[in-house]
C-alpha cells in the first residue's frame, strides 16, 4: 500500500467563500499514482470546512442564507467566544458543514456520483488557509 500527502493553500479575499477544489484534489490523485484506494480531504483550520455537493450558484447562495440564519455573524456580542476574535459564527458554520470528506478512488479517478464536487468552505477568511489531501491505496 502507498500513501501520498499534499497541502492545498488558499488565501481568500472575503470572509466567507466557497471554492471548488475538485480539480486540485484530482491533480493530487494523479500525482500520487494510486489507482485504488481512498482520499481524505480535510480543512486544517477550525473555521473552514470541506464538503461534497453540487457546483450550482443558486445552491451556494442557499448555503450562505441557511448558515447565516443558523449562526449569524453579527451582532458580535451575541457570542461568548467573541472576546479576542469576532469569529464565533465561523466556528459554528464549520461544525454544521463538516471538517472532512473521504472519497473512493477507483481506476485512478475520484469515484463520485452525478453532480458531486469537492468544496472548501471558508467562514473566517482574508488570510492563508490550508487543506490536507491524504491518499492511501495501491
Amino acid at each position: 500500500m502507498k500513501s501520498y500527502r499534499k497541502e492545498l493553500v488558499f488565501h481568500t479575499t472575503k470572509r466567507r467563500e466557497l471554492i471548488n477544489i475538485t480539480r486540485d484534489v484530482d491533480m493530487a490523485l494523479k500525482e500520487s499514482g494510486i489507482e485504488e484506494g481512498l482520499v481524505l480531504v480535510n480543512a486544517m483550520h477550525i473555521t473552514s470546512s470541506v464538503f461534497i455537493n453540487d457546483d450550482e450558484s443558486g445552491l451556494h447562495h442557499d448555503f450562505e442564507v441557511f448558515l447565516e440564519r443558523l449562526a449569524p455573524e453579527k451582532p458580535y456580542n451575541q457570542y461568548r467566544h467573541n472576546t479576542y476574535e469576532d469569529n464565533a459564527d465561523a466556528h459554528l458554520k464549520r461544525t454544521i458543514m463538516g471538517r472532512e470528506v473521504v472519497v473512493a478512488v477507483t481506476q485512478g479517478a475520484l469515484d463520485f456520483g452525478p453532480w458531486e464536487q469537492l468544496f472548501y468552505g471558508e467562514f473566517d477568511g482574508k488570510r492563508k488557509k490550508r487543506v490536507l489531501v491524504k491518499i492511501i491505496g495501491a
